[in-house]
C-alpha cells in the first residue's frame, strides 16, 4: 500500500510527535522554573539543577539511541510488508539496553562527586548536585525502557500513544514539582531542589508503566524475550553502536558549554540553564516534523519510494520552518517575560538576555538539521549521522569555543559555537541528501 505524503498523513504523525518530544524539556524546563524560585539558595539549586540535568541528558542521549534503532527496523520492515518476520526483536534490544543502563547507573554513583568536579561544581553547588542526583539517576533506566517502547510507536507509524503518555507525565511533574519543592502547609514540608527531583523520578516512573500497558493492549508486540537472536539484532546494535558515538559527540559540546558556562561562575551557568532549556525546548518542538520524517521515511524506503522520499524531505522542511518562524516572532515578543519565568535574579537574567537573542536566530538553521535528522535516522543512515556529529562537534563546535574563549568573547562565544555546530549539521544533511537520492528520481 503506497504511503500517501500530504499534509494530514505528516501531521497526523508530527503533531502528536511534537506535544510527546516537549514532555521531556518541559520536565527540566519546569525544574529549571521553580527551582530558580526557591527562596533559600535559588541561585545556586539552579546551577545544581543545569549541571546534573546536562549530566543525565548526556547519559539518556547515549543510551537512548535503541529508539530510533528499532524504530527504524520497524518501519522498513513494515514499508516492505513484512511485519511478521521483526516482531522479537524489539523484547532483545530493551533487555539488552536496560542491561547497560544498569550496569552505568550504578558505576557512576561511587564517582559522581568527581564528575561534578570536572564540570567545575565546587561548594555548595556540589553538594547540590550530588543530592539532587543521587535522586534523579533512579529515573535514567525507567526513561530508556519508555524510550525504547516509543521507537516501536514510532516504527508502528503511532505517535498517538507517546502524546497520551508524555502529557500525563509532563502535567504530574509540573503539580508534584509545586507540591513538592515548595510545600503544603501543614501537610508537606518544603523539600526544595531535593522535592523538583522526586517529581520527576515519580513522572518517569508513571510514563513507563504507562509505556508498558499501552504496548500490551495496544499491539501484538511481546516484551518476552525469546531466543534465539534475531538476526537483525546485530544489525541493530550496529546502528546503535553508531549512534551511540554519534551521542557522545553530541554531548562532547553540551558538556564542555556547561564547563564553560560554569568557569565563567555562578551567574553565567545560571543563565546557560535557562538558555539551553530553551534551546532544548526549542529543537523538540521543531523535532516533531523530523519525528514524521523518522517515521514516515523508514517505510517510504522500505517501499523503495523514492519519489515520496523526495517529497517528504521538501515538506516536513517548510513545515518545520513555519514552526520555526512562529518560534521566532513569539521569544522576541515574550524576550523579557520568558527570562522572568526562570529566575527573579537580576544578574542572572542580564546574563541570559545577553545571548537569548543567539539562540532565536538559530531556530531556522536548527529546523533544517533537526528534521533531516529524522529522516537519515529512519532510512538508517547512522553511520553518516556519527560522522556528521563528529565533524560538527571537532572541526566547528571545539575549535569555535576556544578560539571565542581567547578573544574574551566569554558567554556570546558559546552560542555562537552552537550557532556554528548546528550549520554544519544541517549543510552537510541537505548535501548528502540530494546527492543520494536526486539520481534515484529519474529511474522511478
Amino acid at each position: 500500500m503506497k504511503t500517501a505524503v500530504n499534509f494530514r498523513t505528516i501531521n497526523n504523525l508530527a503533531i502528536p510527535a511534537t506535544i510527546a518530544g516537549i514532555a521531556e524539556p518541559i520536565l527540566s524546563i519546569t525544574d529549571t522554573a521553580i527551582v530558580g524560585n526557591i527562596p533559600v539558595d535559588g541561585l545556586e539549586s539552579l546551577a545544581a539543577a543545569g549541571i546534573v540535568g546536562s549530566f543525565l541528558s548526556m547519559l539518556i542521549w547515549v543510551l537512548g539511541q535503541t529508539r530510533s534503532a528499532i524504530s527504524a527496523i520497524i518501519s522498513q520492515y513494515l514499508g516492505a510488508g513484512r511485519l511478521e518476520e521483526v516482531k522479537s526483536l524489539p523484547a532483545q534490544a530493551i533487555f539488552l539496553n536496560i542491561a547497560l543502563s544498569l550496569v552505568i547507573l550504578l558505576s557512576t554513583i561511587f564517582v559522581i562527586e568527581e564528575i561534578f568536579r570536572l564540570l567545575n561544581a565546587t561548594g555548595k553547588i556540589l553538594d547540590y548536585c550530588v543530592k539532587y542526583y543521587a535522586i534523579r539517576v533512579w529515573g535514567f533506566p525507567l526513561t530508556l525502557f519508555t524510550f525504547a517502547i516509543f521507537g516501536i510507536f514510532r516504527g508502528l507509524q503511532n505517535t498517538y500513544w507517546t502524546m497520551l503518555i508524555a502529557i500525563t507525565g509532563a502535567v504530574l511533574n509540573i503539580f508534584l514539582d509545586f507540591l513538592l519543592v515548595y510545600g503544603l502547609e501543614g501537610f508537606i514540608s518544603p523539600m526544595y531542589l531535593e522535592g523538583a527531583a522526586y517529581a520527576s523520578l515519580i513522572s518517569q516512573g508513571v510514563m513507563a508503566f504507562m509505556a508498558f500497558i499501552f504496548l500490551i493492549v495496544k499491539t501484538d508486540i511481546s516484551l518476552k524475550l525469546r531466543f534465539p537472536l534475531h538476526p537483525e539484532l546485530g544489525k541493530l546494535v550496529v546502528m546503535s553502536l553508531n549512534l551511540f558515538v554519534r551521542a557522545l559527540a553530541l554531548n562532547t559540546a553540551l558538556i564542555l558549554a556547561v564547563r564553560e558556562a560554569a568557569a565563567l561562575g555562578d551567574r553565567y551557568i545560571g543563565a546557560h540553564t535557562i538558555a539551553i532549556n530553551l534551546w532544548l525546548f526549542s529543537s523538540f518542538f521543531i523535532d516533531g516534523y523530523g519525528a514524521a520524517g523518522n517515521i514516515m521515511g523508514g517505510k517510504l524506503l522500505g517501499a523503495k519510494d523514492y519519489n515520496g522520499l523526495w517529497k517528504l524531505a521538501k515538506k516536513i522542511t517548510l513545515y518545520g520552518m513555519a514552526v520555526s518562524i512562529v518560534l521566532i516572532i513569539l521569544a522576541f515578543v515574550f524576550y523579557y517575560p520568558i527570562g522572568r519565568l526562570f529566575s527573579n535574579e537580576t544578574i542572572v537574567l542580564n546574563t541570559f538576555y545577553g545571548v537569548f537573542f543567539i539562540l532565536i536566530l538559530s531556530l531556522p538553521i536548527n529546523t533544517i538539521a533537526f528534521v533531516l535528522d529524522g529522516m537519515f535516522k529512519g532510512m538508517g543512515e547512522m553511520k553518516y549521522l556519527r560522522n556528521v556529529l563528529l565533524s560538527a562537534t571537532f572541526l566547528g563546535f571545539v575549535p569555535v569555543l576556544f578560539l571565542t574563549k581567547y578573544f574574551g568573547w566569554g558567554f556570546s562565544g558559546i552560542w555562537i559555537a552552537f550557532l556554528v555546530w548546528m550549520a554544519i549539521r544541517g549543510g552537510a544533511l541537505v548535501w548528502k541528501f540530494r546527492r543520494k537520492f536526486r539520481p534515484l528520481l529519474q529511474n522511478t
